[in-house]
């Protein structure tokens, strides 16, 4: 005869089997056989009865716990790269159980928003209740829709903002979450295209009025998930860091240097600081001092703060807001290097010899205390003979030494012969209330370029250092460009009258013959355009694949920790390298940096996006009030649909539908990017000079589309037809691409290329 086991004893097994919890489970366990299992389910009932247990089907399991194959939402990758998901269903009170998730190689890639069936077990480490082990996917996550919404009989329906969709939602009733017409929405697709091909969704937030000039980046900060909002943990543990006071102690005081902060004037934090001395020790040469903000002081590995710095990767600027990646009181205060106060900080000291070459440099651990906040502009022009109270005073002793390091750097530079990519940035003036006051292009000055190359040579020196001294590390990659996106670029070179040698082993050397050929004229600012498209996006990785772009062998960067996740693992580097105390990189760091390499790669093109359309929108705006004016521009793209055009008061970009261009057919030449109209053998290719009439512009979406009024100061004919015409041009067309072969074949054959 079995012997039954109190309840106490039952709970305990099933805490410890939770894969094993069916009755029958229950029963083999402890040997209850015939009668005494009627006996058995009485005990469990009572168990259910009391609130100890539940029963989900088959299984018996813990009130807090679930069963052993449960369905679960994917709820995405979190800061080092591991992978979270919750039950799908969860009607208890409290937070649903966390479950880390464990994927093998060959198992499909999960996205946020994914169900699936997984095979749990209990985990009491690592902040999961559970580890789950993917059996299948049943279904992937709804997609995100923001968008406008409108009120319908039967319900509501949603018109995308984002250009490239370009078709609606319907929004079932009672599930417009409060929107009201016109407002703007964040929605999720939550079923299948219904009769007339639309599919559902449901709002999960309202957003607002969407013409407000502010909700401009609110738009791109929900349509790209990027975090504006601080956990209360990361803000109670920012404010506690203001009562940690940082002395010289062990560090290097460095009060007695004159490290200045030169910023844009509308700079919201200050990480940097320079000041160059003569070298005693080295006739003609100087010394270089780069001090940075010693964020590692305050962003401890594995604390709150540290988490969401991670999970933003980089802060993400607007022309009316930051989106940082530290709260306030470490960017704007304790971590910003303002005037007359002890700041922490790391620095490196370089020494330069008379013709600008790095002959050696060391970094420390400093404490300094900044003498001045200076603006690019208020430098400028104390170095040109007109400076004000401000500067006055530094021109000798300060902007005089720094001027003359520069000076023998660029040198130096020159002679490394990085890209000499020349792009114009644009500058979005608001009014308090966010409309769009003016659009113009920021100066470039040699004040400018002086902040960069010092910011560079201290890259470098980073990741020479860490190098040395064995320490792992992210490198800031830039690989050359290939083959196709080469091509393309001679394209556009022969398109503009300029040449890019084919058959060598491709250099920045060759690239910088195309941009200055192309300096001074017309087509600069499309060739440097074009040849920035040509590149490699630069990324994260903790493999030193070169820099091509800057022409180094090794790169890290290191000068912008309070706005670049990156730059704070390489100062954690080198505190671990120099054994500077215990807040440097950690051995969970370490593991985790292939991860961290890649989820900080994609938050920064994450960042880039949102910010390139946020800008697109501000311009639409600015340009809604002057629909149908003319504007000069320039052709930028060409492609089946129409022609791309970039306008020269704003930089602008618009789109010029191939339906606009006349009534004639357009043939499309990919290979040469032009149109040729076959009743006037007109082409149009890249680079063309064109005026334009603005015929819409969507302040929503950031659309802008053009009418053609002239091309190379010659009226666009106008056909009859769109359809492809029979005799003479149809077959000078075929003569002119026949022609264009032959001469493309006579170019291959003579070693020459396009550019």
């Amino acid at each position: 005869m079995s012997t039954l086991p109190d309840k106490n004893q039952i709970l305990e097994w099933i805490r410890e089997h939770p894969g094993e919890t069916s009755k029958r489970d229950v029963a083999r366990a402890f040997g209850i056989k015939g009668a005494d299992r009627i006996e058995l389910k009485r005990i469990l009932r009572e168990l259910e009865a009391e609130g100890e247990i539940r029963k989900a089907g088959n299984h018996i399991q813990h009130p807090e716990g679930l069963p052993p194959v449960s369905v679960l939402r994917v709820t995405g990758p979190d800061r080092a790269g591991d992978l979270w998901a919750e039950p799908a269903q969860w009607e208890e009170p409290g937070d649903p159980p966390r479950i880390l998730l464990r994927l093998r190689s060959h198992e499909p890639a999960l996205g946020e928003g994914d169900r699936i069936l997984a095979r749990l077990s209990p985990q009491e480490d690592e902040g999961a209740a559970y580890t789950g082990r993917l059996i299948r996917r049943i279904g992937q996550g709804p997609r995100k829709v923001i968008g406008i919404f409108r009120e319908t009989e039967e319900g509501g329906r949603i018109l995308s903002i984002e250009r490239k969709q370009g078709h609606e939602w319907i929004v079932p009733r009672g599930e417009r979450h409060g929107a009201r017409d016109g407002e703007l929405v964040e929605a999720e697709q939550s079923g299948p295209r219904d009769r007339l091909g639309m599919p559902r969704a449901r709002v999960v937030r309202r957003l607002g009025d969407p013409t407000a000039p502010r909700a401009v980046s609110l738009i791109a900060i929900h349509a790209h998930g990027i975090p504006d909002e601080f956990p209360e943990e990361t803000l109670t543990e920012a404010e506690a860091q203001a009562a940690r006071p940082v002395g010289p102690g062990s560090r290097t005081d460095l009060r007695h240097l004159p490290l200045i902060t030169i910023d844009p004037a509308d700079a919201r934090d200050h990480d940097d600081a320079v000041c160059a001395l003569p070298d005693p020790e080295n006739e003609g040469g100087h010394l270089v001092w780069v001090a940075i903000a010693d964020v590692a002081h305050y962003v401890r590995p594995g604390s709150a703060l540290d988490r969401e710095a991670r999970n933003r990767g980089n802060s993400t600027y607007f022309p009316d807001r930051v989106v940082p990646m530290l709260p306030e009181t470490l960017s704007g205060d304790l971590c910003s290097l303002h005037e007359g106060v002890d700041r922490a900080c790391i620095a490196v000291e370089m020494r330069l010899d008379a013709d600008g070459r790095r002959i050696g440099h060391r970094f420390v651990r400093g404490l300094m205390r900044s003498p001045a906040a200076l603006t690019y502009e208020q430098v400028q022009r104390a170095v040109d003979g007109t400076p004000d109270e401000a500067t006055e005073p530094l021109v000798e002793p300060v902007l005089k030494p720094l001027w003359a390091a520069y000076q023998a750097a660029a040198e130096a530079r020159e002679r490394r012969a990085p890209l000499h990519l020349d792009l114009p940035e644009r500058k979005i003036v608001l009014d308090p209330e966010g409309t769009v006051l003016s659009v113009a292009f920021r100066d470039r000055l040699e004040a400018h370029k002086l902040i960069e190359e010092f910011m560079i040579l201290a890259n470098v020196c980073a990741a020479e250092t860490l190098e040395k001294k064995r320490t792992p590390l992210l490198y800031r990659v830039h690989e050359e460009p290939d083959a196709e996106k080469l091509d393309s670029l001679r394209d556009v070179a022969e398109a503009s009258g300029l040449t890019l040698a084919k058959g060598q082993v491709l250099t920045t050397r060759s690239l910088n013959k195309l941009l200055d050929a192309a300096a001074g004229r017309e087509v600069a600012e499309l060739i440097n355009m074009s040849v920035l498209r040509s590149m490699q996006q630069a990324y994260y990785a903790p493999q030193n694949f070169g820099h091509f772009g800057l022409a180094l062998r090794a790169y890290a960067h290191f000068t912008s920790p309070i706005r670049r996740y990156a730059d704070l693992v390489v100062h954690r580097a080198l505190v671990s390298a120099h054994g500077w105390g215990e807040d440097g990189l950690s051995p969970q760091e370490i593991e985790i940096l292939e991860a961290t390499a890649e989820w900080i790669s994609g938050t920064e093109r994450r960042s880039m996006q949102a910010e390139r359309e946020t800008t697109d929108r501000y311009l639409a705006a600015y340009l809604a009030d002057r629909v149908g004016g003319e504007f000069a521009g320039r052709i930028s793209g060409v492609a089946r649909f129409g022609v791309f055009v970039t306008l020269d008061e704003t930089g602008a970009d618009g789109l010029v539908p191939i339906g606009s261009l006349g009534g004639e057919y357009f043939h499309y030449d990919r290979d040469a990017q032009t149109l040729m109209g076959d009743r006037s053998g007109r082409e149009i290719a890249l680079g063309q000079r064109v005026t334009v009439r603005l015929a819409e512009a969507e302040a929503v979406t950031g659309g802008l589309l053009f009418e053609v009024l002239e091309i190379e100061g010659k009226a666009l004919p106008q056909g009859e037809s769109r359809r492809p015409s029979r005799g003479t041009p149809k077959r000078k067309l075929a003569r002119d691409k026949a022609k264009r072969a032959k001469i493309a074949r006579k170019i291959r054959r003579g070693g020459r290329t396009r550019d």
